[in-house]
Order: structure tokens, then C-alpha cells, then sequence
């Protein structure tokens, strides 16, 4: 149901991109390694959802990103961490990388950017990177005012600056990630077990919105 809705989603944007990314879900429906590639990544980031959804990163992203898992936010890691993530990537989609046999397996049928549109495509998601917090400026982080929110995010990112949404964005971030770490099995606190770290919600969003981005 999700590689079906995130096709029509993007076959309603229109264009070659959107022709790429149905014959990706077409592809990647049939192939036997469709549930193990679902789970890499949460299918909960949409293509409208991507900055600037008509220029040539964006529209990188939509051809080869989604041939192998979900679509990821350019959010998805700092500026220091892209270059690594996408250079073992676009090593993949060549069926190279780190898993041999199988690697060249998933991979057929696949294409992988070349050298310019792999320029392009770090720099866009460079450009649209996490900012990352300054704990210089958070004291809080180490109290308990700033726990939930250290402890739930940087599971799978670097911790965020508040000032990156205002405060009427925040709640939706937050909901949005909460059905990620649920996807990725994270801790989420559905059956709190004593000693172990739950997430809440309601403390999360309190530390953001009081330090969020004021409007000009």
C-alpha cells in the first residue's frame, strides 16, 4: 500500500522523474528483496515535501533515491555526515559496496547518478542538511528540561537546533518522527518498562516550542 500511494504521489507531480520513480515501484514490488528494502528507511516523507520539490536535487533524489528505499529527508543527517552516506550509496547503485553478492543482486536494474548529477545531488542535500543544535547555547540538554528531547532524537540524528522550525511546526516535526522511530523500532515508550527511557512527547515538544524560531 505505501510503494502504491507513494507512486501516485509522485506520478501526480507529472514529469520524467515521476515515469522513473513508478517503474522503481514496479520494480522494487516485484523484486524478492521488496520487504527487507521497505524497511530501510520510514515511508513517512512525502515528495511534496522536499525543498525546492521542481529543481534538479529534488528531482535527482525522486529518480535514483527511492529505486532502493523510501524517499529520506535531506534532514535526515548533518552537513558533515552526507558526503560518507552518499558516496556509500551511489557505490551501491553501481552494485559495488559492502554486500558482495547480494549487493549485486538488489541492484540490478538499477541506475546510479554520474559524476555531475553526484556533485549536484551532495550539494542539495548539503544545502537542505540537519543544522545541528549548539549545546553551547542549551544548557538545558544536560538537565532534565532537555533529556526527553536528547535522549529520543539523537537515536537517529544529530540533535536538531530548535530555531530550525517555529513553533506552530514543531508538534508536526515531532509527531512525524515519532511514527519513524516506531517504523524503526526505536524507543517510543508504548509499554514503559521501568529504568528504560520513554519518550515523551509532551516534554519534547514544550523544549522545542519555548526555543523554536521567533517570527521576524
Amino acid at each position: 500500500m505505501r510503494l502504491a500511494l507513494l507512486a501516485l504521489l509522485v506520478l501526480a507531480a507529472g514529469g520524467a522523474a515521476a515515469d522513473e520513480v513508478a517503474r522503481a515501484r514496479v520494480r522494487w514490488a516485484e523484486s524478492k528483496h521488496g520487504p527487507m528494502l521497505e524497511r530501510i528507511l520510514p515511508p513517512t516523507f512525502d515528495p511534496a515535501q522536499l525543498p525546492e520539490p521542481r529543481g534538479r536535487g529534488a528531482r535527482l533524489m525522486l529518480r535514483y533515491c527511492v529505486q532502493c528505499h523510501n524517499l529520506p529527508n535531506p534532514a535526515m543527517h548533518d552537513v558533515k555526515r552526507w558526503p560518507s552516506v552518499v558516496e556509500r550509496m551511489v557505490l551501491r547503485m553501481r552494485g559495488k559496496g559492502n554486500m558482495g553478492v547480494l549487493m549485486k543482486d538488489l541492484m540490478a536494474g538499477v541506475e546510479a547518478p554520474d559524476d555531475a548529477e553526484y556533485q549536484t545531488l551532495l550539494a542539495y542535500l548539503s544545502r537542505h542538511a540537519q543544522k545541528a543544535i549548539d549545546p553551547r547555547r542549551y544548557p538545558e540538554l544536560v538537565r532534565p528540561a532537555g533529556e526527553a528531547f536528547r535522549l529520543a532524537c539523537q537515536q537517529c540524528h544529530v540533535l536538531p537546533d530548535p530555531a530550525r522550525h517555529s513553533a506552530k511546526e514543531w508538534p508536526r516535526v515531532v509527531a512525524r518522527m515519532q511514527e519513524n522511530m516506531e517504523w524503526m523500532n526505536r524507543v517510543v515508550g508504548s509499554t514503559p518498562i521501568a529504568g528504560e527511557p520513554q519518550l515523551r512527547v509532551e516534554d519534547i515538544n514544550a523544549f522545542l516550542v519555548r526555543r523554536a524560531k521567533r517570527a521576524p
